[in-house]
């Protein structure tokens, strides 16, 4: 067996890296350090690590301590700040190498992603415990609708002109509440996903001409493509479905912006080798495949950001709450997860996809 280069491991690390000199500059950062700071190493390397990290004096406290003991600093619930992102809770630990006691090695791990994780979860497991009871209610309840409808438009042909304002209401709202349970019973009713080879950024090149067509006709795109990004295993019509309805929310939120104007919809895909998911069997999946969409509205209201992906949550006025909880189920039956970043002017929808599986060479 070939030995296996240092620098190679470095890079490898799955967890945000880096190497701290003596006066607490950083001397070296990994790939996937890269990743959470969200730059390059090249752009960090000879920087104190509290000016590129905002936290608190914990941090300088701790690199201190870690030297003057000699020994390894375990801080939990660290929080950083990270440019112009949201605030991100990490755990670090920090140990002095064993050569040189005054340099040190830091390794982050953001507890973002599994909190994130669990969330997503959980609305997926929340969206399907609600199909059941949803398309029960739906049935039972048009029923009678159509009852109320009826007698409504049988009642209008003897009445004057002002009573008759008052079925025609009736008429109307039993018609709304019908369309509000027939989306229910589309949410319950999603088949099994017919999965294959997808290129995602035609994919999204679909939704996006088909949302131009419509209710995205006035919104300005922007395509931030990595066009080396691989195929994802995934249903093309429900891959459709998600970008379309993420979309749609997009520019529902960017007609809500404070400043009058074109709203702008950001289309970003990248690679992320370093995000793992563990399934249900107990194996670890990668999501490498990451599809950002992002708009420039005023943001999830804070009281509902955390419930966002659960049914019959909504920031809107008469939203019902189901395409987002839609989007997380599809998603998480095609074994990815989605979170959201949102903070006034700039949310962040996230989805981390798998790629497809390589096909078995043919014996020669």
């Amino acid at each position: 067996m070939s030995s296996i280069n240092a620098d190679t491991i470095w890079q490898s690390l799955p967890m945000p890296a880096l190497l701290i000199a003596p006066n607490d500059s950083i001397i070296n950062v990994n790939l996937a350090a890269e990743n959470f700071l969200n730059t390059s190493a090249r752009m960090v390397v000879g920087e104190p690590v509290t000016q590129r990290i905002a936290t608190d004096d914990t941090l300088r406290q701790a690199l201190a301590r870690c030297r003057s003991n000699a020994s390894g600093v375990y801080l939990n619930d660290v929080t950083f700040a990270l440019g112009d992102r949201q605030t991100t809770s990490c755990t670090i630990q920090i140990a002095p190498l064993q050569d040189d006691p005054q340099t040190l090695l830091m390794l982050i791990s953001p507890r973002v992603i599994a909190d994130r994780i669990g969330r997503a979860r959980g609305a997926s497991s929340a969206a399907k415990s609600a199909i059941g009871m949803a398309e029960m209610l739906a049935h039972e309840i048009k029923n009678p609708l159509a009852g109320i409808s009826g007698a409504a438009q049988l009642l209008s042909m003897n009445l004057s002109t002002e009573d008759r304002e008052l079925t025609d209401l009736i008429v109307e709202e039993t018609r709304r509440i019908v369309k509000l349970l027939e989306q229910v019973e589309q949410f319950g009713n999603i088949r099994p996903a017919d999965r294959r080879a997808i290129n995602i950024h035609d994919a999204l090149d679909r939704a996006r001409r088909s949302a131009q067509m419509g209710y995205a006709a006035q919104m300005l795109f922007i395509e931030d493509y990595d066009p080396s990004l691989p195929t994802t295993f995934a249903d093309p019509d429900q891959l459709m479905q998600v970008f379309l309805n993420l979309i749609k929310n997009a520019t529902e939120a960017a007609k809500d912006r404070p400043n009058p104007g074109r709203g702008t919809i950001r289309l970003h895909t990248f690679y992320d080798h370093s995000l793992r998911l563990r399934g249900k069997d107990g194996s670890n999946a990668t999501l490498p495949l990451q599809v950002e969409i992002i708009d420039d509205g005023p943001g999830i209201p804070a009281d509902i950001a955390q419930d966002i992906f659960e049914p019959f949550v909504s920031g809107r006025e008469n939203g019902t709450g189901l395409g987002l909880a839609l989007v997380s189920k599809i998603i998480s039956d095609h074994g990815g997860w989605i979170s959201v970043d949102s903070v006034p002017g700039k949310t962040v929808f996230r989805l981390s996809l798998p790629m497809s599986p390589k096909e078995p060479k043919e014996k020669v």
